[in-house]
């Protein structure tokens, strides 16, 4: 009997430690992500950016992907910023940032994670704050930022996407064209060599998020960009409803990648 009580035993005491991985599965990741980056962010032109614009889509994705919990954002994209306009020292828009971050710190059960694209408006030729924006001083803005959020939060997570595509003939308020579009391409190999010097430094923390966004938009335009009138023409820019979902799920993909 005594032998039969302790083979029970040890029967379920395998069967208990086979289920361990199945339960470690079961641990969701919930995230809080704080958005950065301007009117593509924002939404701009969307009928109802809270549902619409590509935050609220990529959080939509990832609550839908196998391990991942609750996901609560926060879209910081403001019309018309560049690096410098998010810079820390320049105050304003970096403090926003901070306060959503500062909402999501008393959440231990989560993972902080910033999501950046920016560089549209620092490839401009004229207009934007800052522009043009070289790619060395896009790499040191991009930099300063990423090191501060890195400071203040120093579990988070930081993730730069590469800009998306916008047409050559882009001229609204600011002048973009060809020599913008040249420009902003630029911008790529620093986002890689930053990542890259990152890793030695912050290990798994700080990524290279989407890069098909850029080839998707220049191939797709017609029908994922609004046509905006310009002062050469009709030009394409912003993402309409559709482009917008597009884009959330190229962000909610790589974000999932980066934390999983």
């Amino acid at each position: 009997m005594k032998t039969y009580v302790q083979l029970t035993g040890l029967i379920l005491l395998l069967l208990t430690i086979s289920q361990y991985p199945l339960m470690a599965q079961r641990i969701a990741t919930n995230l809080n992500i704080v958005f950065i980056g301007n009117s593509i962010t924002h939404g701009v032109l969307l009928s109802d950016p809270s549902s619409q614009a590509p935050p609220a889509k990529a959080a939509a994705y990832l609550e839908r992907q196998s391990g991942i919990g609750r996901v609560s954002f926060s879209n910081q994209g403001v019309s018309g910023f560049t690096t410098v306009d998010f810079l820390p020292s320049t105050g304003t828009a970096f403090n926003k940032v901070a306060a959503a971050a500062k909402g999501y710190m008393a959440d231990e059960t989560a993972v902080l994670i910033f999501s950046i694209i920016l560089g549209t408006n620092d490839s401009a030729i004229q207009g934007p704050n800052g522009s043009p924006v070289s790619p060395e001083n896009y790499r040191k803005n991009l930099e300063a930022i990423a090191n501060k959020l890195l400071t203040d939060y120093p579990r988070c997570r930081v993730i730069f996407h590469y800009p998306t595509w916008y047409s050559p003939n882009t001229y609204n308020g600011a002048i973009y064209l060809q020599a913008g579009l040249d420009r902003l391409q630029t911008y790529f190999p620093e986002i890689d060599a930053l990542v890259k010097d990152y890793h030695k430094t912050y290990p798994g923390q700080v990524s290279v998020g989407d890069k098909q966004a850029f080839s998707y938009f220049k191939k797709h335009y017609l029908t994922d960009l609004q046509g905006e009138e310009g002062w050469q023409g009709v030009f394409y820019l912003h993402p309409n409803r559709q482009g917008a979902a597009v884009l959330g799920e190229f962000w909610g993909k790589a974000i999932y990648k980066a934390v999983r």
